[in-house]
């Protein structure tokens, strides 16, 4: 069975995003993957991101989610058919979680269950951001990137104590790492079950901790890694690096480092989608004789003809110099955008030959005369 994609990344938001964020990303994709876009349309994507927005833009479907990802949506054969009663957190199993587990997701409070208390206990996720040059997302480029790291301390080995020998069982919970506190109220006895205040969930003690790291199992490094930053990657997506983020607890694994780009602009390219756009001044005599123009593209130097009697505001597209698409590859276009100047002060051969043009064409009315000539109608 294929793995499903984190639904974070298939909107290009990062997990902190406001609900603002997810929706504006969501119309976004939507609009290039339904299946009636003739270029970039692509059912099973439209599909994806259909019910990525679905889940996280819910309030308690994407706190099930960030709690137990795929697996609090996922449809177990013992349940009632259409879900369960809990808002949408259908497919949980009692191996994984009770039912205490799920009140405590609402109310704060009740059964809790031991064993995952006790487990291991996955390190949180952590997000930085990389400033990177408009020209890496053209080409492509190998960054090298400096984060702290928690990493296992060299001296315990991760468990916190100054040997094996210091780790005991706690006295308080006997292992379990949960203690059992009843009440009474108008239903009876109610027994809840909360984590032990001494061993915080892990079921151990440590009667000497590590000199080295203080009993925190971790010790903080720089470290640095190269990252790759892919041709075609847009401002603000990020690239995920696994196990790169927060120490775990219990034995538990790191988290993710997700690392955020963030484009500089560039002075004369604009990038839409992947299109690039740039404005080129002319002059007019080449505007209405026409010329050949080298203009530059993100891929270098590129000749262009300019035809007669080209009119301001016109735009030339250049087929395939855009930036490529950082899934299919297929690149942009640019477009040229003429900007036609006219001089503001003439020598007197300029005017001489100027006033002869005019003269050539006084037989037809001038465009002025034209104009004013639709009102007199």
């Amino acid at each position: 069975m294929a793995t499903k994609r984190d639904y974070y990344e298939i909107l290009g938001v990062s997990k902190t995003a406001s609900k603002d964020e997810i929706k504006s990303s969501y119309r976004k994709l939507a609009k290039k993957y339904h299946p009636d876009n003739k270029e970039t349309g692509d059912e099973t994507k439209f599909k994806e991101v259909q019910e990525a927005y679905d889940i996280l833009y819910d309030d308690q479907k994407r706190s099930a989610y960030d709690q137990f990802g795929h697996a609090a949506f996922e449809q177990t054969g013992g349940g009632p058919a259409g879900g369960n009663p809990f808002g949408g957190f259908s497919g949980f199993s009692g191996e994984d979680i009770n039912l205490g587990d799920i009140f405590s997701q609402f109310f704060g409070g009740g059964r809790s269950s031991s064993r995952r208390q006790t487990g291991p206990i996955r390190g949180d996720d952590v997000l930085m951001r990389l400033r990177v040059d408009f020209m890496d997302v053209v080409n492509g480029k190998d960054e090298e990137i400096q984060f702290d790291f928690d990493d296992d301390c060299p001296h315990c080995h991760g468990s916190g104590a100054e040997s094996p020998s210091d780790i005991k069982t706690c006295s308080t919970c006997h292992g379990r790492g949960s203690v059992t506190r009843q009440t009474r109220s108008l239903f009876g006895t109610v027994n809840t079950e909360t984590v032990c205040p001494d061993c915080g969930g892990s079921g151990k003690t440590i009667s000497k901790k590590c000199s080295v790291c203080g009993g925190s199992g971790t010790k903080r490094i720089k470290k640095t890694t190269k990252i790759h930053i892919p041709v075609g990657i847009n401002n603000g997506q990020q690239i995920r690096l696994q196990g790169m983020g927060g120490a775990g607890k219990n034995g538990g694994e790191h988290g993710d480092l997700y690392v955020e780009i963030n484009v500089k602009e560039h002075p004369y390219f604009k990038r839409e989608r992947n299109d690039i756009h740039l404005e080129v001044p002319l002059d007019f005599v080449d505007a209405i004789l026409g010329t050949k123009i080298e203009v530059p593209t993100v891929y270098g130097e590129m000749i262009v003809t300019v035809p007669e009697g080209t009119q301001p505001g016109q735009v030339l597209r250049l087929k395939g110099q855009g930036i490529k698409d950082l899934r299919t590859g297929k690149p942009g276009d640019q477009y040229i955008h003429l900007d036609i100047k006219g001089p503001t002060s003439l020598t007197k051969k300029q005017k001489e030959a100027l006033q002869a043009y005019k003269d050539v064409s006084k037989d037809s009315d001038s465009l002025f005369e034209k104009f004013k000539k639709k009102f007199k109608k």
